[in-house]
């Protein structure tokens, strides 16, 4: 059973806590409803929920991860944010990547994305963070409407993000 003590800061209609295994199953349908990534949608409901709840008690055993969730006044989950902190050589502090920050339909625009990356704001100043990244496809709407931008997010011009996959190696 969580703990209302856990809520880290509540706004008119939701409150933002530390995310728990129990989570999972509300996760996995924000990003089913999303449509955006194939190995979710291919799979059976119940096995994204197992998943994601092994990979949110990997979290909490650690402390180089932290994941948030929204949840509306009826204890449901509406939006989520996770993010990592990496060691650099380079920096007095770590960076804080969130590689995640979704949102129900029905609930944007609520200012849930904001609160959720103020949460992860006021972790890393906590922690010490050097800085806070993340990355954007142009093609999403939030992009597009320059949500994060608003929000005192820089983009960085002269970086490429690269990726190489790795899923036929496995």
């Amino acid at each position: 059973m969580r703990d209302p003590k856990d809520a880290h800061s509540r706004e008119p209609g939701f409150r933002i806590r530390h995310a728990a295994e129990e989570d999972a199953a509300a996760i996995g349908r924000i990003l089913r409803d999303l449509g955006w990534f194939s190995d979710i949608n291919a799979e059976a409901p119940e096995e994204s929920t197992g998943r994601i709840e092994r990979t949110l008690g990997r979290c909490a055993a650690r402390t180089d991860h932290t994941a948030f969730v929204a949840e509306d006044d009826a204890g449901e989950v509406i939006g989520y944010v996770a993010v990592h902190w990496l060691p650099y050589l380079f920096m007095k502090g770590p960076e804080g990547y969130v590689s995640e920050l979704f949102v129900r339909r029905s609930y944007r625009c609520r200012g849930v994305g904001t609160r959720l990356l103020e949460e992860v704001r006021k972790e890393a100043v906590r922690r010490g963070a050097s800085r806070l990244m993340l990355v954007n496809s142009r093609n999403r709407p939030s992009y597009k409407r320059g949500f994060y931008e608003r929000r005192g997010w820089k983009e960085r011009i002269e970086a490429a993000n690269f990726v190489l996959p790795l899923k036929e190696d496995r």
